[in-house]
């Protein structure tokens, strides 16, 4: 296994390798306990001179230049460490002499491992002067974010002070700027059972099901819905599971359907919620109970956000990457971080490709000169900002 206390440059020489750091990376596996990757990232830390310390959360936090109330600029790196189940193991194809390209395959190695490597090689390689960079990486973004909401809620946050943030994830070295916000929520119906030979008796709730779905297709197409954004389109409302029923020969007294929203600015959570509730309780018959509650989770959900083109963090990465700046298509925890400072989504590899998806699927890999060249970015980026 590589060791990423040894992760030399290119040429043997000091410098941080994140190729080096990321073929290590990638043989942790941490899609069911991050404990001996985090190891790897703090042992890693602790070998070019810098001290981490984990949270009570289990996130790793370092920072270089000046303490918070002194800086002129606090930038924050952040990125995940946990990944998707099943572990897919690592294998380096491709390279000089070979017919495809230099690619490092395996979980996580594009989400967000690559990413995580970019970002570290930027960070171990700034030295600021009057500023000051964090580095935050979370263990729990797959599934409820409990690490990045414990770094935005706590007493003593160490990024809601931060000018800029800068969340690693596969853009295909593209700067986003915007993303959808992800909500979850279940429609529960409830009507009276009845004997199905004389259904008049009852009150049917999976029947009534028809008027919902129709409610549903129809949500956004109301007077009063927002418009479109007018970089991330439209939101959307999508039905995803649907139970109801009990026996074949009984009107069914039960149906829930669970639908998923993806969000535009400015709409919140709350205001979607009560939205939707009011357009189905337009739609359901009068004999059914309507309740709409949004699936149980510790964390706040995941909200639309939006950073203007024309920041400074945006002009200066977009510029060192030479990407396009555009929306990321996947919700994320720079939903939590937008609130409090200007947020970009940044990184080397692709969530899809012209095959088929990327991360999160058995061909999972990112190209070993996106790597190089997010890190380039990156630190160039710093330099700018932080000097």
């Amino acid at each position: 296994m590589t060791d990423g206390r040894s992760a030399a440059g290119p040429d043997g020489d000091d410098a941080f390798d994140p190729v080096a750091f990321l073929e290590g990376a990638v043989q942790h596996p941490s899609h069911e306990a991050v404990g001996p990757m985090r190891d790897f990232l703090c042992e890693t830390l602790e070998a070019r001179g810098i001290e981490p310390r984990v949270d009570d959360a289990g996130n790793v936090l370092a920072s270089r230049g000046l303490p918070a109330g002194d800086a002129e600029t606090h930038v924050v790196l952040n990125t995940h460490i946990d990944t998707v189940s099943p572990h897919v193991p690592y294998k380096r194809d491709g390279g000089e002499g070979a017919d495809g390209p230099d690619v490092i395959r395996g979980r996580g190695s594009c989400d967000a491992k690559g990413p995580l490597a970019a970002i570290l090689s930027a960070f171990v390689a700034v030295e600021p002067t009057e500023s000051r960079v964090t580095l935050a990486i979370t263990p729990d973004e797959e599934v409820l974010s409990t690490g990045a909401y414990a770094l935005v809620s706590g007493d003593e946050s160490p990024t809601r002070d931060a000018d800029a943030v800068i969340v690693g994830e596969p853009t295909d070295l593209d700067v986003c700027t915007a993303a959808k916000g992800r909500f979850q929520g279940t429609i529960h119906l409830s009507g009276a059972n009845a004997h199905a030979a004389e259904p008049e008796t009852g009150s049917n709730a999976v029947a009534a099901l028809e008027s919902v779905l129709e409610a549903v297709r129809t949500f956004d197409k109301r007077a009063d819905a927002p418009p479109a954004h007018p970089r991330l389109g439209a939101a959307t409302l999508t039905p995803t599971v649907v139970e109801g029923g009990e026996a074949t020969n009984q009107v069914p007294a039960d149906c829930a359907l669970t639908v998923d929203r993806r969000s535009v600015p400015p709409e919140t959570a709350e205001e979607f919620h009560e939205a939707l509730t009011a357009h189905l309780r337009a739609a359901v018959p009068d004999d059914i109970g309507l309740e709409f509650r949004f699936t149980d989770r510790p964390t706040p959900f995941l909200e639309a956000w939006d950073t203007a083109p024309d920041a400074t963090i945006v002009e200066a990465l977009a510029s060192a990457s030479d990407g396009e700046v555009r929306p990321f298509t996947a919700a994320t925890e720079a939903s939590y971080f937008a609130a409090d400072a200007t947020t970009v989504v940044f990184g080397p590899g692709v969530l899809a490709d012209d095959e088929g998806a990327v991360a999160h699927a058995p061909r999972e890999y990112v190209g070993v000169a996106d790597v190089r060249e997010a890190a380039r970015a990156l630190e160039a980026t710093l330099v700018e900002l932080v000097g």
